[in-house]
């Protein structure tokens, strides 16, 4: 019967909720303060090891990539979990990958180097993980920099997203930062980088996905 079929009688699933956004920032915020607190934590309490400066500079390393890949995972996961609301953490979670990244360079230019700016240069010349490590923080200031509303207004949108792809050159020359460094236990380097670029996949799926759709409305692909 016609009103078995009528669109305004098919039963459809409910749509989730939709996450309450201001609320779950500032217990988004306070997890991603917890490794520099626990970092901190051993400081005080002489849990570091023999070797503190070492085992930080890791420690912040590892954040640095860790908090990178989990801002670039944030696009696939709203579009996979149906929830377009995720796209607001992107933003605090790729200043917290920033926020690490700080605290590496600084760990290694403080603690390490005592800032000796000439041995630091040399540092960055001679030794191919160092030069990698560096390159992918600076890449990094742009996108921090330009991180607000505001310089997306300034930028417009189209330069905006084609400056904050260099998260994705960031986080590979992060991935090669460690590989270098480790030399032979390659496998948690290799497991990031696997990630990375299943990333990059699903981004080059999703662009391929998108692009008929666009062709016809008629919008430049």
């Amino acid at each position: 019967m016609p009103a078995w079929t009528s669109a305004s009688t098919i039963s459809r699933p409910a749509r989730p909720a939709a996450l309450n956004v201001r609320l779950l920032k500032p217990f988004v915020f306070a997890a991603c303060l917890i490794p520099a607190g626990v970092l901190v934590f051993q400081g005080l309490t002489d849990g570091l090891g023999a070797n503190p400066i070492e085992r930080i500079t890791h420690a912040t390393g590892d954040w640095t990539l860790r908090f990178l890949l989990i801002t670039l995972a944030v696009t696939p996961a709203r579009h996979l979990l149906k929830r377009p609301e995720l796209i607001r953490f992107r933003r605090m979670l790729g200043l917290f990958a920033f926020f690490y990244a700080c605290l590496h360079f600084l760990t290694y230019v403080w603690l390490d180097q005592f800032f000796d700016w000439e041995s630091i240069t040399r540092d960055v010349r001679k030794r191919p993980f160092i030069t990698a490590g560096f390159a992918g923080f600076v890449m990094m200031l742009p996108l921090a920099m330009t991180s607000t509303a505001g310089w997306i207004r300034r930028l417009g949108g189209k330069q905006w997203r084609m400056l904050h792809r260099l998260i994705y050159v960031s986080a590979a020359a992060g991935v090669v930062h460690y590989w270098w460094l480790v030399k032979s236990d390659i496998r948690e380097p290799l497991a990031y980088g696997v990630v990375l670029l299943g990333l990059l996949a699903y981004r080059a799926w999703a662009a391929g996905a998108t692009a008929p759709s666009r062709s016809r409305h008629g919008l430049r692909t």
